[in-house]
């Protein structure tokens, strides 16, 4: 198996820009001489994720977890440190090398799947397309699209298309172009019962992208027959529905830039809501609004603006997707626009056009407010049972805060709003919140469990000055000129230097490639998170004299109470005559020895 040349992982490093490539997934602002964000890998309001730019690395003060960019590239996208490297390649232009022989080898593994996948959507959404805007087949599909009041700068845009009714063109169609039947099999756009036979026939066609702008799947809308009304693409390999969002890749400028999203329930929705400039709009793809969907949304918006039908369908997911947002740490809202008869962003744009759409996005309320109002129409409120009822569906999203003081404002609205006490409320949210414990003993003795491991390394004088060194790189040739790793006591700092030893002579300048030589995951972690820290950056010069001064001396400690304690069982000894006196002197001299060495050491540092 060829392994990525060392040459190719340098090139990477030097190219690499940790804020570029970090700021695909989290919003970024700089503060001082770093940049911070929401960590994506636990709930947050107030950033605690860190990137260093310099030495191109990320850490979390919240959660703890830190690494290499290459690291947070693998962690986000679920990615080998091949794929990572690959990936990362690609996006600068590099080309990878080899340590068998130096040349470029094929991929076959998932990155080249899944390259050809993409290039096979590709291929295929193009034709989709030209059925849809050139051939007589697709005519009545543009008729039905127009006719929705859609644009043709939105067809262009979400590069609509059409599936024509022939099951069979699309396997003749690219089997001509050279494609394998076993790949086309595996693929995801013909019948598992019928491998030459297509998915998506006589249908309206929306690809679904990934977040570059790849197709990576298919919705489809049915025009006549039998079938459901909407048909999406099977899972695959580069295709997962909890984790993608429909025009994610559209509207991902404007939820930078404005820090909002709007969800839709539907490809037609989303598609008018662009049309009304409302560009940072997305929707869920046949599933509800899952928590995957909504960390992904978290790295870059603060609030989501949820636009779903009026019908019961459309309000029962409204009320899934709030407290999927509130699990998640993120700030909703309901819109309701108050258009009689119209369901929908699609309905209001094709009776209304679009400035009336995009003003009808503006009415809206807070989440809680819609679930108030959500349950007084649901339940009776003229009797107990009713109002029991009504605060109980309430108390799943007060469960969510993690305010006291704003669960108690909510306590209050609610026992106003079903005509109850306040405490009556208070006691029955106690009961409900006790009874529903959703914590699992496990999981408390495996987080007990990581942090027990990670507490076995603690902050002595080795490690911190070795932390040092590896902050300030360029100090390191100081160190090794006078300190050998016979200098150091504790395993992790014997560790440490030898994997700085190793980085040092091989001329690795990342830090990915100093954190790939320690094979011990606590230590690993322990230098992460403590090379954040300014305390190494000040005056660091000063700190490894200081740190190696300190080191000698209790190396020199170290062996004098070992010399001393010899010193004693040798005297305590029945030593025969004639024997053991070279030992006695042997063992006093080092003591000597030792104690100008330490002398003079004490008398530098004063």
């Amino acid at each position: 198996m060829p392994y990525i040349a060392e040459s190719t992982i340098r090139e990477l490093n030097d190219k690499l820009d940790a804020v570029s490539v970090a700021g695909d997934y989290v919003r970024l602002e700089k503060r001082g001489g770093r940049y911070w964000g929401l960590c994506p890998f636990h709930n947050e309001k107030t950033p605690s994720f860190m990137v260093d730019q310099d030495r191109k690395f990320y850490y979390c003060f919240g959660c703890h977890k830190g690494g290499t960019i290459l690291d947070f590239v693998m962690e986000m996208d679920k990615l080998s440190f091949p794929e990572a490297v690959k990936t990362l390649s690609r996006r600068l232009g590099i080309e990878i090398m080899y340590e068998n022989s130096g040349l470029p080898q094929k991929d076959d593994g998932k990155t080249a799947r899944l390259e050809e996948l993409a290039e096979l959507y590709r291929r295929v959404t193009l034709s989709f397309q030209h059925f849809l805007l050139k051939k007589p087949e697709g005519a009545a599909a543009k008729r039905y699209i127009i006719s929705r009041g859609i644009s043709q700068e939105m067809i262009d845009r979400f590069r609509l298309g059409y599936a024509p009714a022939n099951r069979d063109w699309l396997y003749k169609f690219l089997s001509g172009k050279g494609y394998s039947e076993e790949f086309l099999s595996s693929s995801g756009l013909f019948s598992k019962n019928n491998n030459r036979s297509a998915f998506f026939a006589d249908r309206l066609m929306f690809p679904i992208a990934d977040r570059q702008g790849r197709s990576v799947a298919f919705g489809g809308r049915i025009l006549s027959g039998e079938g459901p009304k909407y048909l999406n693409s099977g899972e695959s390999e580069g295709y997962k529905k909890r984790e993608t969002l429909f025009a994610v890749d559209l509207a991902m400028p404007e939820i930078r830039k404005t820090k909002e999203v709007y969800i839709a329930e539907g490809y037609m929705d989303v598609i008018a809501l662009h049309q009304a400039g409302i560009t940072n709009a997305v929707a869920p793809l046949g599933t509800a609004f899952t928590d995957e969907q909504a960390r992904l949304l978290k790295r870059w918006a603060e609030r989501l603006y949820l636009i779903f039908d009026t019908d019961e369908a459309g309000q029962n997911a409204a009320l899934k997707a709030i407290m999927t947002c509130r699990k998640n740490g993120l700030e909703s809202f309901v819109v309701t626009p108050e258009m009689d008869g119209m369901k929908d962003p699609a309905d209001i744009l094709k009776n209304f056009g679009p400035e009336t759409l995009q003003k009808s996005v503006k009415c809206f309320i807070n989440d809680f407010e819609y679930l108030v109002k959500r349950s007084k129409s649901l339940f009776d409120l003229s009797d107990s049972v009713g109002k029991s009822r009504a605060a109980v569906f309430l108390f799943p999203y007060l469960k969510t805060m993690d305010s006291d003081v704003s669960r108690d404002s909510c306590i209050g609205v609610i026992a106003d709003a079903i005509g109850v006490e306040r405490q009556a409320v208070v006691a029955d949210f106690r009961r409900f919140n006790n009874g529903q414990s959703g914590q699992r003993p496990g999981e408390i003795a495996r987080e007990t469990g990581d942090s027990g491991v990670q507490r076995l390394i603690s902050l002595n004088d080795e490690l911190f000055l070795l932390t040092t060194v590896v902050v300030n790189r360029e100090l390191y040739p100081k160190l090794r000129s006078v300190l050998t790793i016979e200098d150091f006591d504790d395993p992790a700092a014997r560790e440490l230097f030898i994997a700085l030893e190793e980085w040092f002579r091989n001329d690795m300048p990342g830090m990915d490639d100093l954190l790939s030589r320690i094979s011990n995951r606590a230590l690993r972690d322990f230098v992460i998170r403590q090379g954040v820290s300014e305390a190494f950056s000040i005056n660091a010069g000063r700190l490894v004299n200081d740190g190696i001064r300190t080191v000698k001396q209790k190396r020199l400690e170290r062996r004098l109470a070992r010399i001393i304690t010899e010193l004693r069982i040798t005297k305590n000894e029945h030593v025969p005559e004639g024997h053991g006196g070279s030992c006695l002197e042997e063992l006093l001299a080092e003591k000597v020895h030792l104690d100008a060495e330490l002398r003079l050491l004490k008398e530098a540092n004063q």
